[in-house]
């Protein structure tokens, strides 16, 4: 098996209490806005967050020799806490890696002081055959999660149709257009950053092609996830979810039935991305969630 190195970076005093930021599938850690980070860590937490392999600066795994599961990189989340010296954190998820945190909180209660999922579908509920259906225009069996929106299924069909991009800028205007559906309608899109962003992370990547190894990983051990296990969360829970979700609607409610105890937060206008106009609501509703 291949030595998997992962890069990651803290914020903060070391004295403070831990919070872990978990990104989403194919994502880098810097999609953790600098700015939310930095308020996390004015409000006294010492915030940790990373890149998953095969994004970023962390290793670039040749498939192929060393296939993986998704099970494999939610213990890289535990393998960061063990780097980092933590037997405890605060687990902040979004989208996937929201997946992920609840997937450690339901196996390792103690080694999660609290949970927050932001824009994330509920463990065991397989939420990406539910776009797969929808991309492929078949019904959604009884009892489904809700689906994406049209304008999001419409994008997503219109990608997968469309050739190769053919250099770096018409992939990252690409990028950008993703990224505008992503955010939803509830909300200016500012572009322009949103292009300094994706400029970020062409630069920072070892291999940016490797992304598409997750979703190798999610075939490599189809429903892996722990079903009907949400009720074993001992964790306090906050979940976030905007009004304008594009590709997770309703998901958070879910969430929030299924944990014991847990509390729902509606950010109005927010879609999936963590805008600027939405750092301080998450920022202070996180820094409370995480103080006692």
């Amino acid at each position: 098996m291949q030595n998997i190195e992962l890069w990651s970076e803290e914020f903060g005093n070391t004295t403070d209490e831990p919070i872990l930021l978990i990104m989403g599938s194919m994502s880098q850690g810097i999609l953790w806005p600098d700015e939310f980070v930095g308020r996390l860590a004015a409000g006294g937490r010492r915030v940790i967050r990373y890149d998953h392999r095969d994004t970023g600066r962390s290793t670039s795994v040749d498939f192929e020799a060393s296939p993986y599961s998704w099970r494999d990189i939610k213990d890289d989340v535990l393998r960061i806490m063990d780097t980092h010296g933590l037997e405890s954190a605060h687990l902040v998820g979004h989208s996937a890696g929201g997946l992920l945190a609840q997937w450690v909180a339901v196996e390792h209660p103690e080694r999660v002081r609290t949970l927050t999922v932001i824009g994330a579908s509920p463990l065991g509920e397989f939420e990406g055959e539910v776009v797969m259906r929808a991309l492929m225009g078949q019904p959604q069996p009884e009892g489904s999660l809700p689906p994406p929106t049209k304008e999001f299924v419409a994008f997503f069909q219109q990608t997968i149709a469309a050739a190769p991009p053919k250099d770096r800028n018409e992939q990252i205007d690409r990028l950008i257009a993703e990224a505008r559906v992503l955010h939803g309608q509830g909300m200016p899109f500012d572009e322009d950053a949103e292009r300094r962003l994706q400029e970020r992370i062409f630069e920072r990547a070892t291999n940016l092609a490797s992304v598409v190894n997750h979703r190798l990983a999610h075939g490599a051990e189809p429903r892996v996830e722990p079903v009907d296990s949400l009720h074993l969360v001992k964790a306090p829970t906050l979940v976030v979810e905007g009004t304008h979700e594009p590709c997770k609607p309703g998901h958070g409610a879910l969430i929030a039935e299924r944990i014991p105890g847990a509390e729902l937060l509606i950010i109005e206008g927010m879609g999936h991305m963590l805008s600027p106009p939405v750092h301080e609501q998450i920022a202070a509703a996180i820094l409370a969630h995480t103080a006692g």
